[in-house]
Parts: C-alpha cells; structure tokens; sequence
C-alpha cells in the first residue's frame, strides 16, 4: 500500500507539474517563432554581405525592437515581484558587446545530393566581418579558400577550406584565430543550397557580366555557360556565376565576383518585391542556415545596422600569391601585407596619406587613347604622380585596382571628385598585379561594347 501511495503522490506531482508548465509551452514556442524571426533577419543580412550587409534588419528595426521589449516585458511580469521596484528596462541599449565584434561567415560547399548539409563539407566562401560597435561601421575580409595554412590542433599543411571538413566550425575558427592573430567571437553557416532557394524566393538579382563565362566539370557537375551582358540572375545561375574560377585572376577573380554580386543584391533586398518574400525567405534562413549568435546579440546588430553607412563598408582579400604544386593549387599568402591587412581592417589602424603619397598608373585599350591622356592630365593638375601609362590588349573592363593596402575608399572617393570621367568606376582592392608595377592604384579603361 505504501509503494502505490507513493507511485499515487508520485503522479500527481507529475501533474501538477505539467499544469503548471503549460502556460510555459505556450510561451516558448512564442520565444521560438521571435527568436527564429530575427536570426532569419541577421541571416539574410549576412548573406548579402556574405557578413557586409545589414541593410533588411535596417527597414525592419522597428518591428524588431518590438519584438524583443514585448519579450522582455513578459518574462519580468512572470517573476516580478510587487515588494520590488520595476525592473523594466527604459532604452535598447548595447553593453553586453564590446567595442570591436569578428563574425566569421562561411559558405558550405556541397557533397551532393542526400548527403548532410552541415558536415563533412568544405567551406566555398570564407568572410570576416569585423563591426565596430561603438563607430556604427563594417569592415569585411574575403579569405581565398585556396590558402595554404597550417590546420590547428595538427592537422598539418592544407588550404583553409578544408578546415570545416576535417572538424567543423571550431577548427576552422581555431584556424583562422591562430593563423591571422584574431578573435572570432561570433560565426554564421550558411549552406549553398539555402542561397539557391533564397536568391528564387526573392525573384533572382540583377548583375552585368563583363566577359563570357564558360566552363564545364564534370566531377563537380558543373555546366557554366553565361554571355556577356546584362541579366537577372535566378539561384542556378547566381550559383555558377558565384562559382566560376576559369579566368586570368582564378580564385580571386571569383573573390571579386562575390563582392560585386553582393553590392547587387543589397539593391535587390531593399526592393518591396522582395521584402514581400520575408515569410518565404525564413522558411529557408531556418533550414539551411547556423549560428551561435542568441536573441540579445541579434536585436543589438539589429540596432546597430540602423547607422551604419553602406557606402563606407571596406571590403578586402588577403593579399599573397598563387602557386601550384603538382596539380594542387594554392593561394600563397603574403605575411606582411597580410599582417597590414588585418592592422587596418580588424584593428582600425590608419595611415594617412597625402595626394604626392601616391602613384597612379593608367591602362587603355586601343578606343580609349584620348581618354586616358586626357585622365592624366587631369590627376597631375590635382597633384597624383602619374608613373606609369600605355595600351593594352589584356584591359578586360573599365576599373580602379587598388594595390596600396594603406588606400582607402575616401582617398579613392577624393579622386574621383577631382578626374571627370572615372567618378562612376568601381574599385577594388587587387592580391596580385597584371600592369604597372610600382603604381599604388592602376585605373583601367575599356571601350563598352
């Protein structure tokens, strides 16, 4: 008698338990939808910066911070306690970070079809995004998959991509702390599929491609085929274009590919046909998307993003070089300029320089002869040394290459204002040089056609 009493009292406690536990239920799975509600937020931002860009958090901040003191206000109404002052927080504010936050973001590559998305894969695209928290500003590194470094926790000599392979998110942290002297305090995965089907979800995104892109590879089932020209990209296409490496600049002509694909589709999410697609879109933000960053962390980027200024994001590439070894190739990293790098993009370390600090080279193909003496004119009125000028056939696009880590985009922007006729070129940092070896920025015209 006493051992079913016992089993009686035993069950209804159990009861008891679960009465009291169901309005609990109720609240989690609130928690979840809102909690799943901004990590889509924080994802898709991440995407388009693939880490720069927080662009659709921005539009949606209001909806946001709702969400989030609603939560507040309710777990402390569950526990609050009359004989106690009020303990509802008065502003959003940010505290809980430091100053300067790493946000390791990295692309999985897939094995194919049924196999596990998040394991056993190697990384295809690998970002640093450093967000200085107080200064309401973004940096982004592109890390070339092919870098020849050591793996932590003696692994040995392999490229950095191989990392999330060989033991997933924190060896490839591990990695990249050891190798470049950071802390990664935060990391976003997103799978290559989940880009495809958001791409879809959101209608494609409007790109120019500048040369012809065709290639084929079986193994990795491949079938590249894109003209020059003008496009709206779907997830296939945005997929093979983000892919392609079979031209003169190899893995880090496709680097640039991303940061160009990426300035295209923050255009593209700003779009209202886009921000339609939101529910769409977390369906699968939710399925092929991971992070380790919580609620709190998500509604500070959140409110961060609100000003930040686009146009001054600095986004570069490791410097080095390619090599290959036997049929292996490798991107060789530069030490030093590695090491400038980070200084200036991680640490905000800054050197200033002055118009006679810098040489300028300028490129031309053969139709854009009196542009460019008519450029260097220009830019000696405005005090640039011009050391290097002359025609080339290898000119693929009318550019700013910028080789001089120290350059900046408000140095870059200050020459534009002052040489008509390049205001409207894109510039990128360039790893390796094709023309003018001792020029700090090479400015490249073409004729369109």
């Amino acid at each position: 008698m006493a051992e079913l009493r016992d089993k009686d009292e035993q069950y209804s406690i159990f009861l008891k338990y679960k009465e009291n536990n169901k309005h609990e239920n109720k609240k989690k799975k609130k928690d979840n939808f809102i909690i799943g509600f901004l990590r889509f937020l924080l994802t898709l931002c991440l995407i388009i910066l693939l880490g720069m860009c927080f662009t659709l958090l921005v539009d949606n901040y209001e909806d946001i911070k709702s969400y989030v003191m609603n939560l507040t206000q309710m777990k402390i109404a569950q526990v609050r306690d009359k004989s106690k002052p009020d303990l509802t927080p008065t502003k959003f504010n940010f505290k809980m970070l430091s100053r300067y936050q790493n946000i390791l973001i990295l692309g999985l590559d897939s094995n194919g079809p049924n196999t596990m998305p998040f394991s056993g894969v190697r990384s295809d695209t690998i970002i640093i995004l450093n967000i200085d928290v107080h200064g309401k500003s973004v940096n982004a590194i592109s890390i070339p998959r092919d870098s020849k470094v050591y793996l932590a926790d003696e692994h040995g000599v392999q490229k950095i991509n191989s990392a999330y392979a060989l033991g997933g998110i924190e060896l490839t942290k591990k990695t990249i702390e050891e190798t470049l002297g950071i802390k990664i305090h935060n990391y976003l995965i997103v799978n290559n599929e989940g880009v495809r089907k958001l791409i879809d979800a959101i209608g494609g995104v409007p790109i120019y491609i500048d040369n012809p892109m065709k290639y084929r590879d079986y193994s990795a089932k491949l079938n590249i085929n894109l003209p020059k020209g003008d496009y709206v990209l779907n997830g296939k296409e945005a997929e093979e274009y983000l892919r392609f490496r079979k031209d003169s600049m190899g893995d880090i002509g496709r680097v640039h590919r991303q940061q160009k694909f990426i300035k295209a589709l923050i255009e593209k999410i700003k779009s209202p046909e886009a921000l339609r697609k939101i529910p769409e879109a977390l369906k699968i933000a939710n399925l092929y998307t991971r992070t380790d960053l919580n609620l709190y962390q998500m509604s500070q980027y959140a409110a961060i993003a609100r000003e930040i200024d686009l146009n001054k994001v600095e986004f570069m590439t490791l410097p080095g070089a390619p090599n290959k070894k036997g049929i292996i190739s490798y991107w060789i990293l530069d030490p030093e300029k590695t090491q400038q790098t980070i200084d200036r993009l991680i640490y905000r370390k800054k050197v200033e320089l002055n118009n006679n600090d810098i040489t300028i080279g300028i490129i031309y193909s053969r139709e854009k002869e009196p542009e460019a003496f008519e450029l260097r004119e220009q830019l000696k009125t405005a005090g640039y040394d011009v050391d290097c000028i002359g025609k080339s056939s290898q000119v693929e696009k009318s550019e700013i290459m910028v080789f001089n880590i120290q350059v900046t985009k408000d140095i870059i922007k200050t020459m534009q204002r002052k040489a008509a006729g390049i205001s409207n070129l894109r510039y990128l940092h360039y790893p390796v040089r094709n023309f003018c070896n001792t020029s700090d920025i090479v400015i490249t015209l073409k004729e369109d056609n």
